[in-house]
């Protein structure tokens, strides 16, 4: 049964065409961030649209459960009869029936602590414990071991409780009050996809004439072991039942489902190598560390990354930004980032991206989602904003202050406010 909770946007895909040398050096900068240590999720979030939110959640997102759908499903199945005399401890090497991999969003993969984040809620909406370190059953040992204590026919099982449904994700920005006062809320962001998970893995046996529960994982493999069929009434020597005819037609079933999709694969980025005619204001901007001297600087090498520098009279308008080609949509600001230094435009790789902590870039500026950014702004009369690229969703942010660190994306964004900026106008 599927349970609606909310509603979200989405992002726009595209990408973006690379110097050789920019790839290059992309690939090593993106090594140098520290991959993200294991570690327990924090507690979910339960944010909804029209929460309050504060000036040091404008770099960040947090994911929302918009819909939720619980399925008890059969990972490892056999068939197998005990006959007297054979009764006691044995061990079954069940047959795979059904694979789960945990997958959050587009590629069907991890997306970061966003990812995390999204499957912890999950399983706080339903008060269940769900998966969320991105595993597959398929790599769940299939051996049972039972103690068969009467002769009959049996179904040994492994099951779980898959988890499916659709999120969206809350970004905070400016909201004018109905008195004509603004506040900082959670607002509906772009961005939703689907999610898939399970619970711990149940094992165990059942028989024909067990009376179980509706809807659980037990009954789900008592109806594959198919109590009407010729095999479960027939006598059989002891050990394992070879697959009755709705066992067959399950497996086919989920072969086909396997085969067929296509959900776990990004679409193909087209990019353009055309420069996009920009409408740029006239207005220059610095995206400053608030109360610091430093702010995002861009770089002279095509092959460099956006950089945090101290703005001087040597920076050669590399510290200077304008907003082109703006738009707003219900008080979000969609821009491309052109700097007046070296006329290039802040982008994230195409190959990275969804790596997360991929490093942010400058290239020819292009009709490309990946040079888009999404800007929410805190109340009027500041100058503090959080910026999103529109075709990863990701945060852009830093991991310390320091001269010369690198402004990277964040999937959840940098939950410590080092996310938050000034648009200062220069």
């Amino acid at each position: 049964m599927t349970r609606p909770i909310g509603s979200a946007g989405r992002i726009g895909r595209s990408a973006v065409a690379l110097t050789a040398a920019a790839a290059a050096w992309a690939v090593t900068a993106t090594g140098l961030a520290a991959a993200p240590a294991a570690a327990a999720p924090a507690a979910a979030t339960t944010l909804k649209p029209g929460d309050s939110c504060t000036v040091a959640d404008l770099g960040t997102r947090h994911p929302y459960i918009k819909t939720t759908e619980v399925t008890p499903t059969i990972t490892h199945f056999k068939g197998w009869f005990v006959t007297e005399g054979t009764t006691g401890t044995q061990t079954v090497s069940t047959s795979t029936q059904t694979t789960i991999a945990v997958s959050v969003g587009v590629n069907g993969g991890a997306e970061g602590k966003f990812g995390i984040d999204a499957l912890t809620a999950v399983g706080v909406t339903l008060g269940l414990n769900v998966k969320v370190d991105f595993t597959s059953t398929s790599t769940e040992s299939s051996a049972l071991t039972w103690n068969f204590a009467q002769p009959g026919y049996y179904g040994a099982y492994k099951g779980t409780k898959k988890v499916t449904g659709t999120y969206g994700s809350l970004n905070c920005n400016r909201v004018q009050q109905g008195d004509g006062s603004w506040a900082l809320k959670w607002i509906q962001g772009p961005g939703n996809g689907n999610f898939t998970t399970y619970t711990t893995l149940e094992e165990g046996v059942v028989r024909c004439q067990d009376k179980v529960p509706a809807s659980s994982i037990m009954a789900k493999a008592q109806l594959l072991l198919d109590c009407g069929a010729p095999t479960a009434k027939a006598v059989h020597p002891a050990g394992a039942v070879a697959p009755t005819a709705q066992q067959e037609k399950d497996r086919a079933a989920q072969g086909q489902a396997v085969a067929g999709d296509t959900s776990a694969v990004r679409p193909a980025a087209t990019g353009r190598n055309a420069l996009a005619a920009l409408d740029c204001g006239s207005a220059a901007y610095k995206l400053a560390v608030p109360g610091t001297p430093l702010s995002w600087g861009a770089p002279l090498l095509a092959s460099d990354g956006v950089r945090l520098r101290p703005s001087s009279i040597f920076s050669a308008h590399l510290d200077n930004w304008r907003l082109c080609n703006v738009t707003e949509n219900n008080g979000v600001i969609e821009a491309s980032l052109w700097n007046w230094g070296n006329g290039g435009c802040a982008a994230i790789p195409g190959q990275y991206a969804s790596t997360e902590q991929a490093v942010l870039m400058t290239v020819p500026c292009a009709e490309d989602d990946l040079q888009r950014f999404y800007i929410y702004r805190d109340v009027p009369g500041s100058s503090k904003i959080g910026v999103q690229n529109k075709y990863t969703g990701y945060m852009i942010g830093h991991d310390r202050y320091a001269d010369g660190e690198f402004l990277r994306q964040y999937s959840g964004g940098r939950q410590d406010g080092t996310a938050t900026y000034g648009l200062v106008q220069v």
